[in-house]
């Protein structure tokens, strides 16, 4: 992955806050994202990154708190924050009557372009989304593929710095998803990027950065590196024979050890502090309890283990 030189704020929220009704959609929720940056924006369905975006596009106005998109206010210069956002919510706004490529020049010119400049914006866009082949075909009579690459191009005219996708990969075959996750790392080059997806391997794969929001506040924020540890947070997978009980008991008192689960019938899940070596003491800790060791594997730690365990943690120590 490359990555780009900082310098400047693309992003930066403050305390926003949304409200319907008596019930908090988000909650006090503040973060930045830097000039060039690939930022995942996790959370479980009605976990509030949908109204975050909304708010952030000016799709929705915040109850409170402010924000700022390449340097102008939501609130106080709504125009200029369009002008530099590209949106594609998760449900593509697309009109099926209308031709490709006229549905293209149509965003261009909703969007303010000269008309000099519209036609080769337009080819531009094209060209970049892959979508030459259906250009001149009905929306309505295209794949979901060609659906989600033209919500793209629309993202895409004038070229705008800051990029926002609300699940741009939903709904997609495998091949599809591949190829879209490709232009989105391509795209990466150029825009900053938040991205809002439930696919995990797209996070790890295209985006720098994580933050995850539950219950409609930012319970977590780093960089995947820190997050995952990089191999640092172990997870190891044990085959023991013995009563459920007494291997649960022999793990737990180990004081590394900072969870145990059951994975199956036999095979058991246990997780320690990051920089831990866990073989030694839970191989020592079975064999004084006397139960046979069949297998002990390390595992890396995932961003799918740290979303869990993130949730679960929040989860249990409520609002």
């Amino acid at each position: 992955m490359t990555f780009r030189v900082r310098g400047r704020r693309m992003i930066e929220a403050r305390g926003l806050t949304k409200y319907y009704g008596s019930i908090a959609a988000i909650e006090d929720v503040s973060f930045h994202v830097e000039k060039g940056e690939v930022i995942g924006f996790l959370g479980p369905n009605g976990a509030g990154k949908t109204t975050v975006m909304r708010i952030l596009t000016g799709f929705s106005p915040a109850s409170f708190g402010t924000a700022k998109v390449a340097g102008f206010d939501i609130d106080t210069c709504p125009i200029e924050v369009k002008r530099r956002v590209g949106y594609m919510p998760e449900t593509v706004p697309l009109y099926p009557e209308m031709v490709v490529w006229k549905f293209l020049a149509y965003v261009a010119e909703v969007k303010g372009l000269p008309r000099p400049r519209r036609r080769a914006e337009v080819e531009r866009v094209i060209e970049r989304c892959g979508v030459q082949p259906v250009a001149r075909r009905l929306i309505r009579n295209l794949s979901k593929g060609f659906r989600q690459r033209v919500g793209l191009a629309q993202a895409l005219i004038g070229s705008p710095p800051v990029l926002i996708l609300d699940e741009p990969t939903v709904g997609l075959d495998p091949k599809q998803i591949v190829e879209i996750r490709q232009m989105i790392r391509d795209l990466a080059e150029n825009h900053t990027v938040l991205l809002s997806t439930h696919i995990l391997p797209e996070v790890t794969m295209i985006c720098e950065r994580v933050m995850i929001i539950h219950q409609g506040r930012i319970v977590a924020e780093d960089t995947m590196e820190n997050l995952t540890g990089k191999g640092q947070a172990v997870v190891m997978e044990v085959d023991a024979t013995g009563p459920h009980e007494a291997v649960v008991k022999a793990l737990e008192g180990v004081s590394e050890v900072k969870r145990v689960s059951q994975e199956a019938s036999g095979r058991y899940r246990v997780e320690g502090a990051a920089g831990t070596e866990l073989g030694p003491p839970v191989a020592r800790a079975l064999a004084e309890a006397g139960l046979q060791l069949r297998a002990l594997h390390t595992r890396i730690r995932t961003l799918e283990d740290v979303f869990m365990d993130v949730i679960a943690s929040d989860a249990a120590e409520g609002p």
